[in-house]
């Protein structure tokens, strides 16, 4: 995978969930010193040029971190629909975004390569897909995903007006491309990039 500059990016965090299988707020659980939600947009933070974290439409908001370059925005954004699914919050994010490419990563991914987040964009920049997935245990991840805000956008919106609400009906919408697991797990040997948190039992180590 080539070094270089990053694209212009949107990191869109996915943060309005119930929480249901980890039965309390899992977003806020700390791991080393920090909440999930913090370590994914931290994470992401580092390869982006602002971070939309898409939290719950009614509630109090998280206190989001700062990013280490000032020069990165965080900024929290309402879900516009309660509990309404991914692609419904996904969709809010892309139509707030600032910049050409979007990154799409869940709130309870604690463990992102910020290595494999550049990875994906990088190949995102330079192929002619419009979504950039991993490829893990044979078949296509939903998140991380990388986009093109324009195609995605659109793309989102004819879904939702057909009803569906999948992230992976996204991908399969547009024009996608994946990286295999064995180029990127190059760059996270533990695959802490695929590393979700949806019980209390899946928690990582600190």
């Amino acid at each position: 995978m080539s070094d270089g500059a990053l694209p212009a990016t949107t990191a869109i965090v996915l943060a309005g969930g119930r929480s249901a299988r980890f039965g309390r707020n899992k977003l806020a659980e700390p791991l080393a010193g920090r909440s999930l939600l913090d370590h994914a947009i931290l994470a992401v933070a580092g390869v982006a040029r602002e971070v939309l974290v898409l939290v719950p439409p009614v509630g109090d908001a998280p206190r989001l971190p700062q990013a280490e370059d000032r020069t990165v925005s965080i900024t929290a954004v309402r879900d516009p629909e309660p509990f309404g699914g991914p692609l419904v919050a996904l969709l809010a994010g892309l139509e707030r975004a600032r910049e050409p490419f979007a990154l799409v990563v869940g709130g309870d991914m604690p463990r992102l390569s910020r290595d494999v987040l550049a990875a994906l964009l990088r190949r995102l920049e330079q192929s002619d897909a419009d979504a950039v997935q991993l490829t893990f245990r044979g078949r296509r991840q939903p998140l991380p995903l990388g986009l093109r805000v324009g195609a995605a956008t659109g793309a989102a919106r004819r879904l939702l007006a057909d009803g569906v609400r999948s992230l992976q009906s996204l991908a399969d919408a547009l024009r996608a491309r994946a990286i295999s697991e064995g180029e990127w797990r190059a760059l996270d040997p533990v695959a802490g990039t695929m590393q979700d948190v949806d019980r209390p039992e899946d928690l990582p180590p600190a």
